[in-house]
């Protein structure tokens, strides 16, 4: 009767190994879709339909972006937490719904850490530290100084209260010993009119939005908030080269499913991103976008995700942020 038994179970296991198998050499076999949880034309949705076509080409099937804005991405990453479970319901997540809004936001409805499975960090949208063109200083060094001889004189202002670049710029605060004062805006657009019109003196905000404007001499760049330069400005140094070690704050980008994906399929979407970003043509195509691609494994995503996830906490509490 043993035997019988350790026989029946040695024909069940390997029937899920094929099974495994078989549902990675065959997935996928109907489309996918990849929720983004904000409207049609942003960084993020450009940054899906990029991946979603390189994908849709790597894994001989059909990769389709599906935009459900609100709640500052928690109503769609909501959406694919609770979804099933089987690889045909994805999240191209962004660090506010995955990492931010457990700190920031009330009745959140998963646990970014516990309700997904990561498969790939996809990449970074680099913040560029701006300041009116009139501020005296030029660099971080001199707005650390400059800071310090005028507390609570310097205006940074954000997309939003416990937004990405609001955090950005109270851990600049803390990292580097001063006061900034904060003041929240509804967007980018009428942040960067305030910052050109003086009444903001600097503030985060992504590459792509602010390089023309750089360009055009109508604010001036004092550092990158990545922890490396970028290509489209490279003779601008990071804040961490300029005396605020370890600093780094933006907006990334990665790909997950929900918890309970199986192993071979997430697996199989990882190595597939993994080959989709390594693609000269995929890759030049974000960067022209202002998007750092740094494909990385479902393991390092998850380790990753985790130390976000603390750092922004640690923020918070800090500045004793409640949740709204």
């Amino acid at each position: 009767m043993f035997k019988v038994l350790t026989k029946l179970l040695l024909m069940g296991g390997l029937a899920v190994a094929a099974g495994a198998a078989l549902g990675a050499e065959t997935y996928p076999a109907r489309p996918v879709r990849m929720v983004v949880a904000y409207p049609a034309g942003g960084t993020t949705d450009i940054a899906a339909r990029v991946l979603a076509k390189a994908l849709s080409e790597h894994m001989h099937g059909s990769f389709v972006v599906e935009n459900r804005a609100g709640g500052g991405g928690v109503i769609g990453a909501s959406l694919v937490a609770n979804a099933t479970p089987d690889g045909y319901t994805l999240l191209f997540g962004a660090s506010p719904e995955l990492s931010i809004a457990k700190s920031t936001k009330k009745d959140v409805a998963y646990d970014p850490e516990k309700s997904f499975a990561p498969i790939a960090l996809v990449g970074q949208a680099p913040f560029v530290l701006v300041a009116n063109k009139d501020f005296p200083p030029n660099n971080v060094r001199e707005l650390i100084a400059y800071a310090k001889a005028h507390p609570g004189a310097v205006n940074f202002s954000s997309f939003g209260s416990g937004t990405s670049n609001h955090l950005t710029g109270e851990l600049l605060n803390l990292d580097a010993g001063i006061k900034m004062t904060h003041v929240p805006y509804r967007g980018s657009a009428p942040s960067l009119t305030d910052l050109m019109g003086g009444q903001i003196q600097v503030t985060f905000d992504t590459i792509t939005t602010v390089l023309p404007l750089i360009q055009s001499g109508k604010i001036k760049a004092l550092a990158m908030a990545t922890a490396q330069r970028s290509a489209l400005l490279p003779d601008l140094p990071t804040i961490a080269e300029s005396g605020v070690p370890g600093f780094s704050g933006g907006t990334w980008f990665g790909l997950v499913a929900p918890k309970g994906t199986p192993e071979a399929v997430v697996q199989a979407l990882s190595n597939a991103t993994t080959a989709a970003l390594n693609d000269p043509a995929v890759k030049k195509d974000l960067e022209n976008r202002g998007i750092v691609t740094d494909a990385q494994s479902p393991q390092y995503f998850a380790k990753y995700l985790a130390s976000e996830t603390a750092k922004w906490q640690r923020v918070a509490n800090k500045i004793g942020l409640q949740p709204q």
